[in-house]
């Protein structure tokens, strides 16, 4: 018996795309306020950029959406296999091409293939615990869960991006918590949560050191580094107050106190110069990205799809909240981007790569039997 998809465009999630849209022109909007008056990042042409990379952007969620996301389990192991030979031909050889173990330079733009190893793990990880249902009390299911992602994430750590490892961790432990991960082995992977940051942080590369220590341990006179961008940030979220400064009349952002306003706190950005009122607002849309992403995941006709929504909603979740956290002083620095509204090409088409493989789970949704 073979199980066909009905497409049904009625079915199309435009509450879901119309909210991203929203998202994508309002980052692109505060981009420009936070590069406007300075020459340097004018003659970067980041504005141009960040509209290239949301017209290709979504160009991928009309291609993604027409796709049936089940196809992506018929090719998981080659596309995991091809994306752990990519993340390792740039450590060994990235350094020396591009100055970077991170990014590939075509000369034109920079791309960071570790966003998008973010999908591919979703991806992979959902088509094995679609494939092992009924086997959460084997540790070795979850152990062979572990080595996938590991065998991903060790590339990345070893760029050193210990952000994205991060991520793709939280989602390895999300779409096991979702596969039906038992409670008993729950607490095992909180005690691990608890000692692995201690005993993994003599490892660490120095710059993520002082970013932690930094953290813990604050100049309140620091001039420079992430203690004094995390003063400025602060700084510009309380002096927004209900309204903010007004755009493009931000003194925080305008006069450039406030350092990666454009990236890293962008968020700090918007609530200088719109306020609580604009920073709630645009909360609000994010949150109920998150919340049409859930509602694919429950609607999904198989675990194969619910458990792909579920991953997409979880990194957009987990990345705003640690952006925002930072953003806050009440996490370290971690270079972190906000969602749809942070500058950063790779980041955002990641992003909207998920989109699209949310709304191709609601599409076929509807299931025939032929």
């Amino acid at each position: 018996m073979q199980i066909k998809s009905k497409i049904n465009w009625r079915h199309f999630d435009f509450w879901l795309l119309g909210s991203v849209a929203l998202l994508v022109i309002f980052g692109i909007t505060m981009v420009r306020s936070a590069v406007a008056g300075n020459i340097e990042l004018e003659e970067l042409n980041l504005v141009n950029r960040q509209l290239i990379f949301a017209a290709v952007g979504t160009l991928i969620v009309i291609i993604v959406t027409a796709i049936d996301y089940r196809f992506w389990s018929s090719i998981s192991r080659p596309l995991y296999f091809g994306t752990i030979v990519v993340l390792a031909v740039l450590f060994l050889i990235g350094a020396a091409l591009f100055g970077s173990a991170r990014w590939f330079d075509t000369g034109v733009i920079l791309i960071q293939p570790s966003e998008l190893a973010k999908i591919v793990l979703i991806l992979v990880l959902a088509d094995y615990f679609t494939r092992t249902q009924g086997r959460t009390k084997d540790l070795n299911w979850i152990f062979r869960s572990f080595i996938m992602t590991i065998g991903m994430v060790i590339w990345i750590l070893l760029q050193p991006n210990l952000s994205t490892s991060i991520v793709m961790f939280v989602l390895w432990f999300a779409l096991l918590w979702a596969s039906g991960l038992r409670l008993r082995h729950l607490f095992l992977f909180l005690a691990l949560g608890i000692f692995t940051p201690i005993a993994g942080f003599p490892l660490m590369a120095d710059y993520q050191q002082r970013r932690i220590l930094n953290f813990l341990f604050q100049d309140p006179n620091a001039r420079f580094g992430e203690s004094y961008n995390i003063q400025q940030a602060l700084i510009s979220i309380g002096s927004g107050g209900l309204l903010g400064q007004g755009y493009g009349q931000g003194p925080q952002v305008q006069l450039r106190f406030l350092k990666i306003r454009w990236s890293d706190f962008i968020f700090s950005a918007t609530a200088h110069e719109l306020g609580f009122i604009g920073t709630l607002l645009m909360l609000l849309v994010l949150l109920f990205v998150i919340y049409r992403c859930l509602r694919a995941a429950r609607l999904a006709r198989d675990t194969y799809g619910a458990l792909i929504a579920y991953g997409v909603a979880t990194m957009i979740a987990f990345q705003s909240i640690v952006n925002i956290g930072v953003n806050l002083n009440m996490m370290p620095a971690t270079g972190l981007t906000l969602p749809f509204v942070s500058y950063g090409g790779s980041s955002l088409l990641s992003a909207l790569t998920g989109i699209g493989l949310v709304q191709s789970v609601m599409l076929r949704h509807k299931a025939i039997e032929l």
